[in-house]
């Protein structure tokens, strides 16, 4: 029984025809996932974005524009009594000489190529907002 909901924040950072990927594990899984997370209680969807940026990347963000907010009913594949909403965002980092990774489970950054045919995100809405960035930039 879904009996919580979880918002989700993310961005898609792009730079020479790349968007920036991280790789972490989270409950026991690898994931490829883009840059983002959790609204806290009290927080609008951008300050989520600032916040999240900061303490996984130690750096500053400005945001271009919205990019896609998920439309489908999806339940976490982490916690199968909490209902998913995701929102995306097309960000640029200011502060590049900053960027530093920031959280321990991050365990390596990727600058994925944006043109290449096979969608390499494993979860849903990161793949949908992967073709979306294929249909804007190519």
């Amino acid at each position: 029984m879904i009996d919580k909901i979880n918002v989700r924040v993310y961005a898609a950072a792009i730079r020479d025809g790349k968007v920036l990927a991280l790789h972490e594990e989270y409950a026991g899984e690898h994931l490829m996932k883009l840059p983002g997370g959790g609204l806290e209680l009290g927080e609008g969807a951008l300050d989520c974005l600032h916040r999240e940026f900061a303490e996984e990347l130690n750096c500053k963000i400005r945001v271009i524009e919205h990019l896609y907010t998920q439309e489908d009913f999806l339940v976490s594949r982490f916690r199968e009594n909490e209902q998913l909403l995701t929102i995306y965002y097309l960000v640029e980092i200011i502060d590049k000489d900053e960027f530093l990774l920031m959280d321990p489970c991050i365990e390596r950054i990727e600058w994925v190529p944006i043109q290449q045919v096979e969608n390499p995100f494993p979860l849903p809405v990161d793949k949908i907002v992967f073709e979306k960035l294929k249909e804007k930039f190519l």
